[in-house]
């Protein structure tokens, strides 16, 4: 039996503690937002945040996330209303949408760090997060976008 928290909520898993914290959560606990993307760290649709940290959770095992804070996409804000998903609806960024989840978390540990990041700032924290559509651009915006509402909200 393994214990996770995540967004808040306990749940207790009859699951091998080797298996991957992805499938834990999309298959398990019903939490979709998280997506499968490549299984091998590489793609970033994964991303979820583990007691703070963005980590893939296509390689996490249950084992490292046992007794930690997972959050969600579903899980960054309680209305959808996290400045990055504003600024997401705003700029328009998504085109498919299917990598976003994972920007998203990887973009809200960076504004966590840097309240006003430059663009290479944004381009050295996202690399490792792609887009098949190649919305990059958008998604830099976007995260300028964020980190100026974080300001003007006090955060």
């Amino acid at each position: 039996m393994v214990q996770l928290n995540v967004n808040q909520k306990s749940y207790n898993l009859d699951a091998d503690p080797d298996m991957p914290l992805l499938w834990a959560i999309r298959d398990m606990i019903g939490l979709t937002g998280t997506k499968y993307g490549c299984g091998v760290a590489q793609c970033g649709a994964c991303v979820v945040h583990l007691d703070g940290e963005a980590v893939r959770s296509c390689v996490t095992k249950l084992k490292r996330a046992e007794g930690k804070q997972i959050v969600t996409i579903e899980g960054l804000a309680q209305n959808n209303d996290h400045v990055l998903q504003q600024a997401w609806q705003e700029i328009d960024v998504p085109q498919c949408g299917y990598c976003h989840s994972g920007q998203i978390m990887s973009a809200a540990v960076l504004l966590r760090e840097n309240k006003n990041p430059s663009d290479t700032d944004i381009d050295d924290a996202m690399a490792g997060n792609l887009c098949r559509c190649g919305t990059y651009l958008r998604i830099r915006k976007a995260i300028h976008l964020a980190a100026e509402l974080q300001r003007k909200q006090g955060g």
